[in-house]
């Protein structure tokens, strides 16, 4: 899109809040620890200690309300050990002629690859360089660096223990993100009543997995019902989706159709009754509008094939299990081997390995470090020839609204100027009015901190407004005239946000031209989740569940990716056919649609996968080997622009296809209950899945066809 279009879509985008606030008891709770380190500080030590003690305590504060499901408390305590690290370091330099200039950049290239890590990891990383450039402009000595220092891990670490002693709902997000799974499912079982190869949001489940890794205490101490559910809900998306297609399910239309929509609506109501029981905390209440959906009513569905009426005989069986599992007089009906969370300490050589893999000139998240470090360096030096005594205010802003897209930054730069402008607007007119001592001038501090926090979901510019202020009343217990500062804030914010929307322009890492890579990435993926499943068929004895789980995982995750990329995309001033390498936009949705049938067609042979005392369906092996290795050799083409042939794919079919064991099945299958039919009902269902496959990959080789250039040109 045009330059002008993008920037005012992100310019609202930053704008615009979001109608929501963030848990007032817990943004209480947030503020009263921050009251708790500062003002006991500031009347021992006085007010540059207090300003540091109180940095600590903000931020790490403010690290608790990132989406993560680790104890909170330690995520304080940890912040707050940053923030102490930062803080010696920035007084240790500042007294030296061109260090800290140095130090800063090194620190934030350091910050910017944190994000390799997660979201939560670079947005503590950041919050560090901020700290680091406000704490070192107050009047200090070196040796009492280690004591500032110190200050501000004693902040964070009082954050810690009143998140310990003080807690509230500590379990909330994991209900959460386990009832938006099934809530996701009974939006699933109604699309499915109208569309029948209708797709599942993958955004529920991957976080629900995230939430379902525990810390040897949150184990130790996790709501019952919280066992297991997770597992189940991954085994009732697959049955839903394979008795509402008519490939492998019910008839595309006539009363076997009627029948199955009844039974997706059942579901449907059930799942949502699920889903707000899980929120509540509460034992399943049994929807009245529908019929309970049960094994008696499925089994006595002869309007279905037989594959059909497995897969609602699997999805009640699925539902039961879940609605057992949140009865209180019944908590053992599900029970699944725990994931389990690392600790800090465990997880820091595995966050070592992510981040020097990351190393790269090509990776994205070492192109944001760089464009990171530059930018802040270039803020802070560029704020030096001017004078200003809050020449900090500029490679602040920088490193705060800096992000590893397009984007964000450009939202959150307009987001920070409107809230600077109005914060300090607002907190100056205050100063100037009421003239509050020290004392006053830490409540108010500590009465905007409450803001920040209860305003994080509502956005960046209502939380930087009361940021702003916070840092006014905090900073302004040194000497000078309001308005001055006031002017001078408004004038740094606005030229660290320029230089940091300017390097984006001129040094950007656009998710256009990343398109492809990840279109590959879960084309491979796909690849080996249909091959682990079709493979399961093929050696039902010696099948994998964890593989074939680890593949299915693998495949979403790539898939999110993509679509998380998509949407970036969307909002880059870029056109799409001239950024990508080998392939149009046109031809990427193709690419899109023919790789997700791919994965579709594996869901529904997962829900169908035998036990392990079934006869081995002839071919599938050999054919789940060649599909394995025919998808990373066509991932690899799409990759450099390649044409991708399937032809290999094809025969290894037409051998399978062509077997003289193929037995009854052709008259059999789908439909007779005679003796053996299971058996060549498998077969079949093994096959018809396969054909799928091959059909998702044919049009993928139509999608992918590289663009002949016209000669002449």
């Amino acid at each position: 899109m045009p330059w002008s279009v993008a920037l005012r879509d992100t310019a609202k985008a930053g704008l615009v809040p979001a109608r929501e606030l963030s848990d007032p008891r817990r943004s209480l709770r947030g503020a009263v620890a921050v009251a708790l380190v500062v003002f006991p500080v500031l009347a021992v030590a006085g007010t540059g200690p207090a300003t540091s003690a109180a940095m600590g305590a903000f931020i790490a504060g403010t690290a608790t309300f990132q989406r993560t499901f680790r104890p909170r408390a330690g995520l304080a305590a940890a912040a707050g050990l940053g923030l102490g690290i930062s803080t010696f370091l920035g007084y240790a330099a500042v007294g030296v002629p061109g260090a800290f200039p140095v130090l800063l950049a090194v620190w934030s290239f350091g910050a910017g690859m944190i994000w390799a890590i997660g979201s939560t990891g670079g947005t503590v990383a950041a919050t560090t360089v901020s700290v680091m450039l406000v704490v070192v402009q107050l009047p200090v000595s070196i040796p009492t660096a280690v004591g500032h220092g110190l200050l501000c891990a004693l902040g964070g670490a009082v954050q810690a223990l009143t998140g310990a002693l003080w807690r509230i709902d500590p379990w909330r997000g994991h209900r959460d993100a386990l009832a938006d799974t099934y809530a996701e499912l009974g939006d699933y079982a109604r699309r499915l009543r109208h569309d029948p190869v209708a797709i599942v949001d993958p955004g529920p489940f991957m976080t629900a997995r995230r939430a379902g890794a525990l810390t040897a205490w949150q184990a130790r101490h996790r709501p019952p019902e919280l066992n297991g559910l997770r597992a189940v809900a991954e085994h009732i998306r697959p049955a839903l989706a394979a008795l509402a297609d008519p490939a492998v399910g019910a008839p595309a239309e006539g009363p076997g159709r009627d029948r199955a929509r009844e039974i997706l609506a059942a579901a449907a109501e059930l799942l949502d009754a699920l889903a707000a029981s899980v929120r509540a905390a509460e034992a399943v209440r049994p929807p009245t509008t529908t019929p309970a959906l049960t094994l008696a009513e499925v089994a006595e569905s002869p309007e279905l094939p037989r594959a059909a009426r497995r897969s609602a005989k699997r999805l009640a069986t699925q539902i039961s299990r879940a609605v057992g599992a949140l009865d209180r007089q019944d908590r053992s009906a599900v029970r699944a081997p725990q994931r389990r969370r690392p600790s800090f300490w465990q997880v820091l050589p595995v966050g070592f390995a992510t981040v020097r893999r990351q190393l790269q000139p090509r990776s994205a998240v070492f192109q944001h470090a760089v464009r990171l470090s530059c930018v802040v360096t270039l803020s802070y030096l560029a704020a030096r020839p001017l004078g200003l005594h809050h020449g900090y205010w500029a490679p602040l802003t920088a490193a705060m609204v800096m992000r590893p897209d397009f984007a964000q930054t450009f939202s959150r730069g307009v987001a920070r100027l409107a809230g600077t402008v109005v914060g300090v607007a607002v907190s100056t007119a205050v100063v100037q009015v009421l003239d509050p001592g020290p004392w006053l001038s830490t409540a108010l501090a500590v009465v905007c901190i409450f803001g920040a926090y209860l305003t994080i979901r509502t956005g960046y510019a209502f939380t930087t407004a009361c940021v702003s202020s916070y840092v006014v009343f905090l900073l302004g217990l040194q000497a000078g005239d309001p308005l001055e500062t006031a002017l001078e804030r408004v004038l740094l914010t606005l030229l660290g946000g320029a230089i940091a929307l300017g390097a984006y322009a001129l040094f950007p890492t656009w998710q256009t031209a990343r398109l492809t890579e990840r279109l590959a990435e879960w084309l491979a993926a796909a690849g080996r989740y249909g091959a682990a499943v079709i493979g399961a068929y093929g050696d039902p004895a010696g099948r994998d569940d964890r593989e074939v789980r680890d593949a299915l995982l693998d495949a979403r995750e790539a898939r999110a990716e993509l679509l998380e990329a998509l949407e970036r995309a969307d909002a880059e001033p870029v056109r799409h056919a001239d950024r990508l390498p080998d392939l149009s936009r046109k031809q990427l949705d193709r690419a899109r649609t023919a790789v997700g049938l791919l994965a579709r067609s594996a869901v529904l042979m997962e829900a169908h996968l035998p036990g392990a005392d079934s006869r081995p369906v002839p071919g599938a092996a050999d054919f789940a080997e060649e599909l394995r290795y025919s998808t990373a050799i066509a991932a690899a083409a799409v990759l450099i622009g390649e044409q991708v042939d399937f032809d290999g794919l094809r025969n290894a079919y037409a051998r399978w296809d062509g077997r003289p064991d193929r037995g009854a099945e052709r008259s059999t299958a789908g439909h007779s209950d005679a003796p053996g039919a299971g058996q060549d009902d498998r077969d079949a269902l093994a096959r018809a899945g396969a054909k799928l496959m091959l059909q998702a990959l044919g049009d993928l080789e139509k999608a992918v066809r590289p663009r002949r250039v016209p000669s002449g040109t």
